[in-house]
């Protein structure tokens, strides 16, 4: 097919073992674990999960010196398990949302929290904090014929060598087929998505200089370092 320009590369994260994986979209979950609401300052009471996104091409790779990201002085790290669908689906019965996924990584949703309070204080949508260049690096997909469905593995970040955020995914608030499920009513899911599942508590601030190793034990791992924005 013809284009009037040339279209930007399509965005991928890379598989163990296989072709690298193309990325259509990147749902987010927010506050899925008990313990980071209450520290957001909300509660944590099982209510409906509700979404945001960031564009696919946000995803940056394991091993990337990543620009400090302009107009904020506060960029917080979240770790997350990422979800990868490998066909989609609209309404999709919770017994059966497992059957769509193709494989699991770790990932960070990058948050320019001072730029997301404001929206926030606004009643303004949150793209500014969440969506911007490189705000979701992700570690290499597993697929599920490798490791199956985890239900209960340690996830970690550590930041310059010490602990930031320890986890477990078995303390999210809505589990994997739940989220599948529910986020199918809202949206016709398609191969290609990827579900950031949440992050347990521990978010805190980066700067330039500072080197982030996350881990989904078992699964996936992940490091970035940031440098001075240009």
């Amino acid at each position: 097919m013809a284009f009037a320009i040339t279209p930007a590369p399509q965005a991928t994260v890379p598989v163990e073992g296989g072709d690298p994986y193309p990325v259509r979209r990147i749902y987010c979950v927010g506050r899925n674990y008990a313990a980071h609401a209450r520290e957001m300052g909300h509660d944590p009471d099982r209510e409906p999960p509700f979404f945001f996104m960031k564009p696919a091409d946000a995803v940056t790779l394991d091993g990337s010196d990543i620009n400090y990201p302009p107009a904020t002085q506060d960029l917080h790290h979240e770790i997350e398990l990422v979800v990868a669908l490998a066909k989609g689906g609209a309404n999709i019965p919770e017994a059966e949302a497992l059957e769509h996924v193709f494989g699991y990584t770790v990932g960070l949703d990058m948050t320019r929290r001072d730029l997301q309070g404001d929206a926030k204080t606004k009643g303004r949508p949150w793209d500014t904090g969440k969506g911007f260049d490189n705000s979701a690096p992700m570690g290499a997909l597993r697929t599920v014929a490798d490791i199956g469905h985890p239900t209960d593995a340690r996830i970690s970040l550590k930041v310059n060598g010490e602990s930031r955020q320890d986890g477990n995914i078995n303390q999210m608030i809505w589990n994997v087929p739940e989220t599948i499920a529910y986020l199918s009513g809202l949206f016709h899911l398609q191969p290609g998505d990827m579900i950031m599942t949440g992050t347990p508590e521990g978010v805190a601030a980066v700067g330039p200089g500072d080197r982030l190793e996350g881990e989904v034990a078992g699964i996936a791992t992940l490091s970035v370092s940031y440098k001075p924005g240009s």
